[in-house]
């Protein structure tokens, strides 16, 4: 009965060490992969991407990009023509106030109003 004991025995250590070297072997860290491999592997998906995304583009005709060239300058100077106008509507108000106000003061409101721009 001793030796069935004794066997029992040396087979539960037998066990237990093999399972605390199961779990060493699953807690050790997995073997790290190069960087340099894996940036490599991104960039080269990163333009295999890119080409086929290229692919998928389509380009305007140059009639379209003409005419969307020619609407875009008209806008502009439209908005231009509109904002000179409001500019030159407020100068003419403010010369008009100015106007009501003795000279003197005149002089001197329009010199606050020009160290106020210039600054």
């Amino acid at each position: 009965m001793s030796d069935k004991k004794e066997k029992t025995t040396a087979d539960v250590q037998k066990t237990n060490k093999e399972a605390k070297d199961k779990a060493k072997k699953a807690a050790a860290p997995a073997k790290k992969e190069n960087r340099f491999k894996k940036a490599g592997a991104a960039i080269k998906r990163f333009f295999k991407d890119f080409k086929s995304e290229c692919t998928k583009v389509t380009w305007p005709s140059g009639k379209t990009v003409l005419n969307s060239s020619l609407v875009v300058i008209a806008v502009v100077v439209i908005v231009g023509l509109v904002i000179f106008g409001i500019d030159q509507a407020l100068a003419a108000i403010i010369k008009a106030i100015l106007g009501l106000v003795p000279d003197d003061a005149a002089e001197s409101t329009a010199q606050m109003i020009s160290m106020f721009l210039l600054k």
